[in-house]
């Protein structure tokens, strides 16, 4: 039997030995940076008009210079500065069919772009380039730049589409090959395909690495190198405003003292926010999901680690009718996170109601009322020395990452895209947002499963697979990689199939991409130090020389 709250003593609580920040708000709020809008306006907008005038002159020079540029502008982090002229672009590259090149690269990049930008391109496009036995041509298995960009395209792949599976086979196998024999720029771009390919990779990393890729290119623009540094480090200004103003937030909340046991991670769930929108115009969405995330992340420790059984269905109960009276017999650190929950809900609502004019009081209680109540089942299959099986895992899992919750709340947060079919919005973006979440949630298992078995959690994705079918620990990652795979097909074919605010596109595949990211090398979140504090330093705090 569990123990009850007053017989709980502090030092029978479990703990996860998280370490503690390493970035303390008194740093956070000290953050600086020699760029500033306001000293480097004139540059900033002669660049954009440099690069404007770049595009314009693509126009008439075939397909291959148009998608070249595209695709460096986007990779650069610089595309949002010129999203009407790169639209109309790929407008005429949709409609016009019949200039197609027999060039396998640029027929890739073609579809590449168009997939992504939600066109109704087909994959019959690569039919050419196959034999009379079916298979794709052997001269193509030379010729890496064909291959990578192949492969790049096949990741748009939706549920089916066999010819694109096919691809993704064949150029992994020709690549793996070649790759021992190529000089090192090249076996290094090679490498970071073959293990995370472009599709897949948060957009403000990818900026970054792309600028010195990029720096190395014999036919680089130095217009779009040097905006794209500048653009690089003044948006750098913005992000360190927006932490000053989020460690004031998080020191009056005082969870330091308050909920000692919990996870303080300001910095690495504001650089998630970054994952999600990186551009400066999203200020509001990076804000409403830092906190979130910070809330989020303590209510997970509170049912992970720290609550008794007891105490976690009273706190349910209390979340779940949002019950005033109901709180006020929780102990006092589950107050203190339910206040602070409060608060932040109605701040959000109040401030949707401004911009937008929408009433989402409701809708915001119920996703913590939905993420509690997923922590709760897992909370009883632990008390209760369950072992889930993989299905039920899942199943609840999708739900307790808590990135449903923070898609919801960026749909209020960026209102006007979906004020006009809301609240049965969420019921249509309901299957894009499964999809995400689940590959968050086994983003989230693959880089932090070993560590949670370690202190006697539940078995997670990889340990329930094993458990289930009697497998390896490799096969079992396998086939989790596989459902993410998966997974991505099917938002890929949600996007296609249905007409989506670009920005609910966007939000979808981002949450995805960076819990990639955040997880590719062991749990990004619990660890604050090593690939993710470079990649904070990265995006954040250190300027590109220029």
């Amino acid at each position: 039997m569990a123990p009850t709250p007053q017989s709980l003593k502090e030092e029978q609580r479990r703990s996860a030995n998280y370490h503690a920040t390493i970035w303390d708000p008194t740093a956070i709020k000290s953050f600086t940076t020699p760029y500033s809008y306001e000293l480097y306006a004139t540059q900033l907008e002669d660049l954009k008009q440099k690069a404007r005038n770049l595009l314009a002159s693509t126009k008439g020079t075939g397909t291959a210079a148009s998608l070249k540029l595209i695709d460096s502008l986007k990779r650069l982090g610089v595309a949002y500065h010129f999203q009407d002229q790169i639209q109309q672009a790929l407008d005429q590259l949709n409609v016009d069919q019949n200039v197609v090149s027999d060039d396998l690269s640029t027929v890739a990049l073609r579809f590449r772009l168009l997939r992504d930008n939600c066109y109704p391109v087909t994959a019959d496009v690569f039919e050419k380039f196959k034999g009379g036995d079916g298979k794709f041509m052997s001269s193509i298995s030379g010729d890496v730049e064909e291959l990578l960009s192949l492969n790049e395209a096949s990741f748009m792949a939706i549920q089916g589409e066999k010819i694109l599976e096919e691809a993704k086979v064949f150029c992994n196998e020709c690549l793996k090959i070649l790759l021992g024999k190529m000089e090192k720029g090249k076996a290094e771009k090679v490498g970071r395909s073959l293990e995370v390919p472009l599709y897949w990779r948060m957009e403000r990393i990818e900026a970054r690495n792309f600028i010195d890729s990029y720096a190395l290119d014999d036919s680089r623009s130095s217009v779009l190198l040097d905006l794209a540094k500048l653009n690089y480090n003044l948006i750098q200004s913005d992000y360190q405003r927006e932490l000053r103003e989020l460690a004031e937030w998080w020191t009056e909340l005082n969870f330091k003292e308050k909920l000692s046991f919990s996870r303080d991670r300001l910095m690495e769930m504001y650089f998630w926010a970054t994952g999600l929108s990186f551009e400066p115009q999203y200020a509001k969405s990076r804000i409403c999901f830092t906190k979130y995330a910070c809330l989020a992340t303590a209510v997970d420790d509170i049912y992970d680690v720290y609550g008794s059984l007891d105490e976690l269905e009273s706190f349910t109960k209390a979340v779940t009718g949002w019950d005033v009276e109901t709180v006020q017999e929780l102990p006092e650190y589950m107050r203190v996170i339910f206040s602070a929950i409060s608060n932040f809900t109605n701040e959000l609502a109040q401030q949707t109601v401004k911009d937008h004019g929408l009433d989402v009081l409701p809708y915001i209680k119920e996703q913590w009322a939905i993420l509690c109540r997923a922590h709760i089942t897992e909370a009883r299959w632990f008390y209760g020395g369950q072992a889930p099986s993989f299905d039920e895992y899942i199943k609840n899992g999708w739900v307790s990452i808590g990135s449903l919750g923070g898609l919801v709340l960026l749909c209020f947060v960026e209102g006007d895209s979906i004020a006009d079919r809301f609240p049965n919005c969420l019921q249509d973006y309901s299957q894009l947002f499964y999809w995400s979440s689940l590959v968050t949630r086994l983003s989230d298992d693959l880089g932090t499963s070993k560590a949670e078995m370690e202190r006697g959690d539940i078995p997670k994705a990889v340990q329930s697979y094993m458990i289930e079918k009697g497998v390896s620990e490799e096969e079992a990652r396998d086939h989790v990689k596989g459902l993410i795979s998966y997974a991505w097909k099917k938002m890929n074919e949600e996007i296609v199939d249905n007409c989506f605010p670009g920005v609910i596109v966007k939000l979808s595949k981002n949450m995805a991409r960076t819990a990639q990211c955040m997880y590719q090398h062991g749990d990004g979140v619990g660890t604050s130090t090593g690939v993710t504090k470079d990649c904070i330093v990265a995006s954040i705090l250190k300027p590109i020389p220029i």
